[in-house]
């Protein structure tokens, strides 16, 4: 997979927007108190990034409908870099607000090009170990960024964001100079394309449609990892004492176990038992890891439960990801770009739901999603049963062309 120039690309890419995301998270506390401002601007902050994402990334896959995806796909890089600059320059803290939302805005058309992008080059069967790469990506960047942040801003916490937006320049110019347009003139949409505010109705539409549930996946599933990740560290320190060290050595295993399951086992998996399949055995795998992580004592056995959770929603994503690809045909980055507004969504409502309910019971955010998650389990068994999933798959690809001409 790796020997393709094209996939190096976007896995590159990808890489380091995730890293531009990730890099923020260890010395963003530190940022913001330097300019005076608590955990409420903090919150603010972390919160922005996922709300711009959510309101703009079906607007920038529809672009991409439209206009290709090469282009759009260089905007969001340089869009990237730009943003991590401009808070590595920011002297007062609405600066650094403003740098992040713009960060928002723009980097929000990398994803959903990214995906229209496989679902351009790939056939079926290669779809879902293609989506595996991109999700692998997002694993490798989460990975090093909190790390690589940490280290760097030793001598400067400026440090990390100035090479986040060198690392995207050279992304830009990747793109620019290896990156082929994947989509032909001649299958481009017709229609006309502006931005008229957050398309709540068609989002709404979207989860009631044919693939809605599907939509519904992508937000649950980016839902549930929020959750986790929000309030884990909290959770280790009132439980079981543990500093930032054994925080971080935990979150490399989240990032090593998903990047390798993407990367090695969706692919395979997809292509012999099918998507439906690998969502269903995913969600309750899930389930199961969220109680097991309930009950975990020793550090050994925590590594073990946690990666056993990760190793059952890293399957999850690509394969909601690939199916929702098979099922738009056309119109793929207006399905991509629906999809990743969903995922953007369940970032900002994991963290606040997980918070809220540890300040009652530690325990209850992992309790709680474990019963979603099962929940959803027992409602996959119904709506993705292989008589019902042939009618909605012959009824998609005009509900979607339909959200794209509404737009």
């Amino acid at each position: 997979m790796f020997k393709n120039a094209k996939l190096m690309t976007l896995f590159f890419t990808m890489v380091v927007v995730m890293i531009g995301f990730g890099i923020v998270i260890p010395i963003m506390p530190f940022y913001v108190e330097q300019f005076g401002v608590g955990g409420t601007g903090l919150g603010a902050m972390m919160a922005l990034f996922s709300v711009m994402q959510f309101i703009f990334s079906p607007f920038w896959g529809n672009l991409s409908d439209r206009y290709g995806r090469k282009k759009i796909m260089l905007l969001g890089a340089f869009g990237n870099a730009l943003s991590m600059i401009l808070m590595g320059l920011a002297p007062n803290f609405w600066l650094l607000l403003a740098a992040r939302w713009l960060g928002g805005i723009l980097s929000s058309a990398t994803m959903p090009t990214a995906m229209a992008y496989i679902g351009d080059s790939t056939d079926e069967k290669g779809r879902g170990g293609g989506m595996g790469l991109i999700g692998a990506a997002m694993g490798v960047g989460m990975v090093i960024g909190p790390g690589l942040g940490g280290w760097l801003a030793g001598d400067s916490l400026a440090t990390p964001f100035f090479l986040a937006g060198g690392l995207s320049l050279i992304a830009v110019v990747l793109i620019w100079l290896i990156l082929p347009e994947s989509l032909p003139v001649e299958q481009r949409s017709a229609e006309r394309t502006s931005y008229r505010g957050p398309q709540l109705g068609i989002l709404w539409q979207a989860l009631r449609g044919p693939v809605g549930f599907l939509m519904f996946l992508a937000f649950l599933v980016n839902f549930a990892l929020a959750n986790f990740e929000g309030i884990f560290g909290l959770y280790a320190d009132a439980r079981y004492g543990y500093g930032p060290q054994e925080v971080g050595t935990i979150l490399m295993v989240i990032g090593i176990v998903s990047s390798v399951v993407q990367m090695g086992l969706t692919g395979p998996a997809t292509r012999r038992f099918g998507e439906g399949w690998v969502i269903k055995a995913s969600l309750l795998t899930s389930a199961f890891g969220f109680v097991l992580m309930v009950f975990a004592q020793q550090t050994a056995v925590i590594l073990l439960t946690v990666g056993f959770f990760i190793f059952a929603t890293a399957m999850l994503r690509p394969a909601i990801m690939s199916l929702t690809s098979k099922m738009a045909q056309s119109g793929q980055g207006t399905a991509m770009g629906l999809n990743n507004s969903f995922q953007s969504l369940g970032r900002v409502a994991g963290p606040l739901f997980a918070g809220v309910l540890f300040d009652w019971n530690i325990n209850l955010p992992y309790w709680s999603a474990g019963v979603v998650m099962l929940g959803t389990f027992v409602y996959a068994l119904w709506v993705m049963h292989p008589s019902r999933q042939s009618r909605v798959a012959e009824a998609a690809p005009q509900a979607l062309l339909a959200h794209a001409g509404d737009d």
